[in-house]
């Protein structure tokens, strides 16, 4: 380990054991991703360990790569036992942005950075699996072309759709992704003008200078203005040892919530999918599965899952939105945030925490202080539970968050804005849920997708801003070019309207009344907690 005089002030090592002290971490300083991993891993939950470069690089990123290499990326080395770039025992990292306060999905993430032709072996003997060896790197290969290089994603997902033939892609062999990687070789070069970098370590800050850019993106900056964030705090930039939940049948990568986002009830709510990597789920550009996938793939990780559920909210005192890999049947924690939530949701989880004794009454006071009385309840098909209803819906998805709304079908985020002008009532409709989508999604009042999760990012932050959202609708077909839909055997046209149903995940043509159905019982317990905690009214006269 480097003498404790020459740790840099901005760097920070995440790793269970002797680490060098670090100059008073905070959210502020590391970012609350790399300050709540650091909290996990005190904690004991299962965390790889990590460098965390601090946002004060974040205005002039080339400074700190002196300090990365020389000091930083050593010791991480030292914390795994592994070297980057090493030909028998690599270290594979992730690069991660993170910024003081939570922005899911709006900045650039990198995996399995430190594969080339040279640690291709190193890996494949650490691990066996030459399947996940070649999945891995063509990953790398298509993400870096996309996030470092500037290429279009659509090139390498060309390739892919080519290859499968409509097959799920984690159905290929090792010898089918080994041919895809080549080909990815082949369409970066093509297209970027230069070979893939080989050299790790050129990999390595490319990732990095590409990660704190990213806090300069259109989605990025959109999303600062909506919530209005202030700019200048800067993002963090965390360098992870990899865990691979593409390594098999017994492994796979989720988001989780310690309760329901949408209603609140207190039951973990997990999105899964077996042999896959984290950005599967949350990219939006996969389907994904609850969490009876993670029980079956993996059962002794499913019940861990629960217990460090538990962990999380005894220490976060809030409901937490979670990221977790498996390999091999092991359980890594990877992410903790609190999560965000319907109205509804907050209400429920604040009166909840405080009944168990997690937090005060005086805080569950604060956390629901902007709460109205119109907002605890759920918009529901005025025709639900009539067995005589004509309405029949076109389609079934995945629901991210509940309620009813119509609009008119609308295919980008420049009609969403003229149409919105001229008062309209909109619906988005995309292949994908991703949080490119954020300018567009302000516009709608709902969100319906042909792929995602109900934890992709893009569904997040439509639940953050009070959308319906409908993903993962298998029957659903875009065509840009014609501007039209296709629900099952019904064809609409953009400005066809149409209805989401996010409590039952249908969609119907039309416009189909919704009713708003208050919940009682809660508007009733948050009542009692605010007429609790008024403050006592002194008589005009009263004593001083």
């Amino acid at each position: 380990m480097n003498s404790v005089t020459l740790w840099p002030k901005h760097l920070y090592l995440i790793a269970s054991g002797n680490t060098p002290p670090h100059h008073k971490p905070s959210r502020e300083s590391m970012g609350s991703k790399a300050y709540n991993l650091l909290r996990m891993t005190d904690i004991g939950l299962p965390v790889p360990p990590a460098l965390v470069i601090g946002t004060h690089y974040a205005k002039s990123p080339e400074e700190c790569m002196l300090p990365v290499f020389t000091i930083g990326l050593p010791a991480l080395q030292e914390a795994t036992s592994r070297t980057l770039g090493d030909a028998r025992k690599p270290l594979i990292v992730s690069v991660r942005s993170g910024a003081p306060v939570s922005m899911p999905g709006m900045m650039e993430t990198l995996l399995n950075i430190g594969l080339c032709d040279q640690t291709l072996p190193g890996l494949l003997r650490q691990t066996g699996n030459p399947r996940l060896v070649w999945d891995a790197y063509r990953r790398l290969i298509a993400s870096y072309g996309e996030v470092v290089a500037g290429l279009s994603g659509a090139l390498f997902e060309d390739e892919i759709a080519r290859v499968t033939q409509e097959r799920d892609e984690r159905q290929l062999d090792f010898s089918e992704l080994r041919d895809l990687a080549r080909r990815f070789l082949s369409i970066y070069q093509l297209h970027a003008g230069q070979p893939f970098p080989q050299d790790v370590n050129e990999q390595l800050s490319g990732a990095i200078r590409a990660v704190f850019l990213s806090w300069q993106a259109e989605k990025a900056q959109a999303y600062r203005k909506i919530n209005q964030i202030d700019s200048a705090m800067g993002t963090a930039v965390t360098i992870q040892s990899m865990v691979f939940g593409n390594s098999g049948g017994h492994s796979g990568a989720g988001v989780g919530f310690t309760r329901n986002p949408t209603t609140g009830e207190r039951q973990p709510w997990v999105d899964f999918l077996a042999n896959a990597q984290g950005e599967d789920v949350v990219s939006g550009r996969r389907n994904a599965h609850g969490h009876e996938a993670l029980a079956s793939v993996a059962p002794d990780a499913w019940r861990l899952l629960q217990d460090a559920a538990q962990t999380l909210e005894q220490a976060f005192l809030d409901m937490q939105d979670f990221e977790f890999t498996v390999q091999d049947g092991v359980l890594y924690m990877l992410q903790t945030r609190s999560g965000k939530r319907t109205p509804l949701a907050t209400a429920r989880i604040a009166l909840d925490l405080m009944d168990e004794g997690l937090i005060d009454a005086a805080t569950a006071l604060e956390r629901t202080k902007n709460l109205h009385e119109e907002e605890l309840g759920t918009v529901q098909l005025a025709s639900q539970g009539n067995p005589d209803s004509q309405v029949r819906p076109l389609g079934q998805a995945m629901s991210a968050c509940s309620g009813v709304v119509s609009g008119e079908i609308t295919l980008d985020g420049t009609r969403a804005a003229t149409r919105a002008a001229e008062g309209a009532s909109l619906v988005l409709v995309r292949q994908d849920a991703e949080t490119s989508d954020i300018a567009a999604l302000e516009f709608a009042a709902g969100l319906l997708t042909q792929r995602g999760a109900r934890t992709s990012h893009a569904a997040v932050v439509a639940r953050q801003l009070g959308k319906v959202c409908l993903v993962g609708c298998e029957t659903l077909r875009i065509d840009l070019a014609a501007r039209t839909v296709r629900l099952g055997d019904l064809l609409l046209k953009e400005g066809d309207t149409i209805t989401l149903d996010g409590n039952e995940g249908r969609i119907y043509a039309g416009v189909v009344a919704g009713i708003f159905v208050p919940d009682v019982a809660l508007i009733e317990r948050l009542k009692a907690l605010r007429a609790s905690q008024a403050p006592t009214r002194r008589h005009k006269h009263g004593a001083s």
